[in-house]
């Protein structure tokens, strides 16, 4: 019998897409696959969202399940509860960071607790989007990192993506969570471009795992969000100093990947924390006392942070004074005690 050779299957196209079609598809795929999924939030139907995330999902849909709601965060988050109190998978979108204030005493009192209040009997299925952060030239009140707040409130899963691909697979990760999930959007990075295949994504981490986007020897750039492009371009930078930066994009802040963090740290022996939010009271100072209490044998030099000022976020004209940018992030690596 003659064994014919069957031609290898066609690799998937890829093509260029940006974090804004990626989240839209996410949202799209995951509607298409529950019914009991719905999008809320303001001018998210008809608009499609002000970053258009949206876009098309009220046409295709519904409004019924792609709804525009009065400009009142909380009632917004509230109606939410309800919602996923008797059976449906809400995603809200806040529009804007610090427009999610507002909604702060839900998202505390009962959005996270409501778990641990019913003894597992009644979890909420709920995904707050949030896009946040700096770097396109908003005024206060649209360029806020309050992802601070969120990770000091136990109950509540905190990620973020930082590339095209982790956009839709963690997006479709924390919609499908039976628990509720905040979902930070980098601003800046809506319209960066990667190539991936909408049809076929690649395959995502899942949520609670950090990955190791570039691997280097001297030092580790933790870091996660807008800064990873910052920490990579500073990477490629410190190759004309001698330094081989490895470069840890966390994706979730909750919960916290410590063993791959450790890892690398203890590989390298000294790492720098990143992030666009304030310094003090910031992400980056539990991050550096888990790297300290897990590696204290291995590091060769404290554990340094680059962060945003401890001020209100800065009008337009400053914001590149204030954000986190490679020069910052190489002064400090080269502080990191070379010559000990």
């Amino acid at each position: 019998m003659t064994t014919v050779a069957r031609p290898p299957k066609a690799k998937p196209a890829t093509k260029p897409a940006t974090m804004a079609q990626a989240l839209g598809r996410a949202l799209r795929d995951s509607m298409a696959e529950d019914p009991a999924v719905h999008v809320m939030g303001e001018d998210v139907g008809t608009l499609g969202g002000v970053f258009r995330i949206t876009d098309g999902l009220a046409k295709e849909f519904g409004e019924d399940r792609c709804t525009d709601t009065p400009l009142a965060e909380a009632g917004i988050l509230g109606a939410a509860v309800g919602m996923a109190m008797y059976g449906l998978r809400p995603v809200v979108e806040m529009q804007f960071d610090a427009f999610a204030y507002p909604a702060f005493e839900q998202l505390i009192s009962h959005v996270a607790r409501m778990r641990n209040r019913t003894r597992g009997a009644l979890p909420l299925p709920i995904t707050v989007r949030i896009p946040y952060g700096g770097g396109i030239g908003g005024v206060e009140h649209h360029s806020d990192s309050s992802e601070a707040y969120y990770m000091a409130t136990p109950g509540l899963t905190v990620v973020t993506p930082a590339t095209v691909a982790d956009a839709y697979g963690l997006l479709r990760q924390s919609i499908a969570s039976d628990d509720p999930v905040v979902f930070l959007e980098p601003k800046r990075l809506y319209w960066a471009k990667d190539s991936w295949n909408p049809e076929a994504p690649e395959d995502v981490l899942p949520i609670g795992r950090a990955v190791v986007r570039r691997p280097g020897t001297s030092a580790t750039l933790l870091t996660y969000g807008p800064s990873v492009p910052v920490c990579l371009e500073a990477a490629e930078a410190a190759r004309g100093e001698g330094w081989d930066l490895e470069v840890v994009d966390l994706r979730s802040l909750v919960p916290f990947d410590d063993a791959t963090v450790a890892a690398s740290v203890r590989r390298t022996g000294r790492a720098v924390v990143v992030h666009e939010s304030g310094g003090f009271g910031g992400p980056g100072g539990e991050i550096a006392a888990r790297v300290t209490e897990r590696c204290f044998h291995h590091l060769e030099a404290p554990v340094l942070r680059v962060a945003g000022f401890d001020i209100p976020y800065p009008p337009p004209m400053l914001e590149r004074h204030h954000l986190p940018g490679v020069d910052r992030v190489l002064d400090a690596v080269a502080r990191l005690q070379w010559d000990q």
